[in-house]
Parts: C-alpha cells; sequence; structure tokens
C-alpha cells in the first residue's frame, strides 16, 4: 500500500467503514492511474509497447474500464474474462486469449466478434483450432522453455508446469500453424511469479528473441510481436525490493535495437502484467469481531480466505495495520476467518498493534488475486468491492454477495437420466 493512498484513506476509513460495513477490498483510482502512466513513460521509447492488462488479477469493469481509458489491452484465460474485456471496451487485437486445457467452444468464443489473439499453449490443439473451416491469420504460441528457464515459488519449476510448448516442439508449431494458414505471429512465454528483479525479466525478453531468431532461420518467419508475460512483483514485505521498471524498458530498448540490427526486423514488445499494475492500490478492510487466547492468540475478523486466500493457499504475505493503533502496545498474533480450515489466516505470527474488538484491521496489497481467488467453501459469501475515486467520493463497485446468489445454482428445470 503506497504511502499516498494510506493518507488519503486513513483519515475516512472509519466513515467509510460504517457507511458500508465490512469485510471489503477497496481500490485506489488514482494510484492505480498514476501506475499506469509510470507504465507508458518507461517504455516510450520502445516502439509498439503494448500493457495486455492480465484479467484475471481484478476483474472488475470499473477496474478494466480504467485500462481501457489509458490504452492497455487485456489477456483473458476464459469466457467470461473475454466478456469483460469486450464489455470494456477492448477491440479484438487488444485481447489475448491465453488459455490452457482449452476447449472446442472457448476457441469458438475467442474468435467472434472479430476474434482476438489466439496465444495458443499446446501443439495438440492446433488441428482443433482448425476445425472451425479456418485457422486464425494471427497466432502466438506460449513458449515453454524447460530447463533453459529457472521459474518462481508460485509458477514452479517450467519442467513440471503444465503450460506451454516445449523448446523442442516450438518450431513444428509454427511450421503446422504456417501450413493451415496463419500469415502473421507472435511468441510468448510465462515463467515466473511475483519476481522483484528486473534482470530476470530482461533474461526472458533475451530468449524469446532467441527463438524468434530460430524461428526466422528455419521457417522464414519474422515475428510480430514478442509478449514477455507477466509475474512483474510487488513489495508486499516492507524490506522487499521495488522493481526497477525504468531499467527493464531501457534495457528491452537495447535487446530490441542490437536484434533490428543483426535481422532488420524489430518485434513489438508486449507484456501482460497484472499485480504490479494493481496489487498495491487495493486493501482489505475488516473488523475484529472476537479474540481467543490459546496456544497462540488468535484475532478474529471478519473476513478470511473467501475474500483473500493468497496466505492459506501458499503462506503469501500481506503486510497489516490497524488502524488508529499507532502508540499501542504491540503482540504477536494471527488474523483468522471463520473457515472451518487451519489455513483460513490473513496474517500468522505477525505484530500488531494489540487489538480489540471493533478495530479495523488493514491488509494490504490485495489489488491483485485477491476476491479474484475468492470461494464459498462452508457457505461463506464473498465480499464487496470499492473504489476510492480521485475526487475522494468512494463508490460501491461490486456488492457482497448474499445466500441467494449462492443458492442460485440449486434452481432449475428437473433434468435427469434413466437407464432403458
Amino acid at each position: 500500500m503506497s504511502k499516498d493512498f494510506e493518507s488519503r484513506l486513513h483519515p475516512v476509513l472509519r466513515d467509510v467503514a460504517a457507511h458500508f460495513d465490512t469485510p471489503f477490498h477497496i481500490y485506489d483510482e488514482q494510484g492505480i492511474v498514476e501506475r499506469g502512466e509510470v507504465l507508458k513513460r518507461a517504455f516510450a521509447g520502445v516502439a509498439g509497447f503494448q500493457e495486455f492488462y492480465a484479467v484475471k488479477a481484478l476483474p472488475n469493469p470499473e477496474i478494466l474500464k480504467l485500462m481501457h481509458a489509458m490504452g492497455f489491452g487485456f489477456d483473458c484465460s476464459s469466457i467470461p474474462e473475454l466478456v469483460l474485456a469486450r464489455k470494456a471496451g477492448a477491440t479484438p487485437e487488444r485481447i489475448m486469449f491465453t488459455s490452457n486445457n482449452t476447449e472446442q467452444h472457448e476457441f469458438e468464443c475467442a474468435l467472434e466478434e472479430g476474434g482476438s489473439i489466439i496465444n495458443l499453449d499446446d501443439v495438440s490443439l492446433i488441428p482443433k483450432l482448425a476445425l472451425r473451416g479456418s485457422f486464425p491469420t494471427l497466432i502466438c504460441f506460449r513458449y515453454n522453455p524447460g530447463p533453459r528457464k529457472v521459474g518462481g515459488s508460485i509458477i514452479g519449476n517450467p519442467v513440471e508446469a503444465k503450460y506451454g510448448v516445449t523448446h523442442e516442439q516450438i518450431v513444428e508449431a509454427y511450421r503446422k500453424a504456417k501450413e493451415l494458414g496463419a500469415k502473421r505471429f507472435g511468441l510468448h512465454t510465462m515463467v515466473c511469479s511475483n519476481t522483484k528483479e528486473h534482470p530476470y525479466m530482461v533474461d526472458t525478453v533475451r530468449l524469446l528473441l532467441e527463438v524468434a531468431t530460430t524461428l526466422r532461420k528455419e521457417l522464414g518467419i519474422d515475428l510480430e510481436f514478442i509478449n514477455m508475460g507477466g509475474g512483474i512483483g510487488i513489495p508486499y514485505k516492507l524490506d522487499d525490493p521495488v522493481f526497477d521498471i525504468e531499467a527493464l524498458a531501457t534495457e528491452c530498448a537495447r535487446l530490441l535495437e542490437g536484434f533490428h540490427i543483426t535481422h532488420a526486423s524489430r518485434p513489438a514488445i508486449v507484456m501482460e502484467s497484472g499485480r504490479w499494475m494493481t496489487g498495491p492500490h487495493g486493501v482489505f478492510v475488516t473488523t475484529v469481531i472476537n479474540r481467543k487466547e490459546i496456544y497462540e492468540t488468535h484475532v478474529g475478523v471478519d473476513g478470511g480466505m473467501t475474500g483473500l486466500m493468497r496466505h492459506g493457499m501458499y503462506g503469501a504475505y500481506h503486510h497489516s495495520t490497524v488502524l488508529g493503533g499507532e502508540g499501542r502496545e504491540t503482540e504477536v498474533v494471527n488474523v483468522v476467518g471463520a473457515i472451518c480450515e487451519n489455513c483460513d489466516r490473513l496474517a500468522t505470527q505477525i505484530t500488531l498493534p494489540k487489538t480489540k474488538e471493533g478495530d479495523l484491521i488493514i491488509t494490504h496489497d490485495t489489488g491483485a488475486h485477491g476476491l479474484a481467488m475468492g470461494f464459498n467453501y462452508n457457505g461463506r459469501l464473498r465480499p464487496k468491492e470499492l473504489m476510492f475515486r480521485t475526487d475522494g467520493t468512494v463508490e460501491l463497485i461490486r456488492r457482497e454477495e448474499e445466500m441467494a446468489d449462492l443458492f442460485a445454482t440449486l434452481t432449475f428445470p428437473s433434468k435427469q437420466w434413466k437407464k432403458n
């Protein structure tokens, strides 16, 4: 959470919580727009640069409208995400459909309404994509470098990952696509998540350009773009390094210039940042409702994994603060929800000011992969989303779930099968 967002939110947060009731995620419109401008300025000297915001990070129409207004496209991985991107105003070539284990009807949807850029995840999907009668003119493949690149803790070892076309398959994949009618080509990879080191992403771009050189030599293909993927990290911990986006842009420009000098062609470079764009510009606000003193101290709040599962899923750290807790005695606690799983936590053994019932706990950096990963175990309902607008107003942009929403799938026309 930026200091600027904190300085604007904290003075009004108690009133906002009283008006809307907790729990809720609240996002900072000003911070998101400023972040987008930083990205555009950094890559202003890189011809053809394009951001495809990863819809999976924060699939709310109001967020996507901000991205579209800044000229960004969208990376989608499902039909609902495609629908959201189109409703936000994205044109076909500003939508990249990057799915895995894809079904035929998903391809059909992706190619409706003028189509989108198909980022194909597997060579076995090439003939399935061709079944619709005509092969897309523009095609991209997701490349899995295997042992040629070290992955991160979230995505894992590329050799063990379910994503992408292997190094040994990549030339043949483009050959088949070309034979089926593809005339324009892109190349994508993504093998890390939440890296704070820009050299890692520079090496990723270098790797893509090496593959581009191979494709040019073997097939005479000049790639229209290379997509370094997402994975750019944010400092969840106070002492985490800050990713140097300007250095990444500078190094990308240098690599592309070198490629152009050698090959007399220059692919555009694109990325699909989600976390870096919106992660720091959202917080999850909960109210302390209980306190339990057993072997450890557990502070119970009115939200949990249903609204933010990153900590419970893989131990991800989110910094937390207590509104108005400055100057209090501190203690080490677990911040927990009400689901009957021991991993239902927003924080484990974190040092906080001593809390009392009614205190507001702010869990930082939930503007990406927060509510988007929510679920309904125990019949718990997902929380609302708010937008802190640039004019200081706070707007509800997604209401909280109600029991009627949860039970809606239990109301349907009778349907059964019976053996003859």
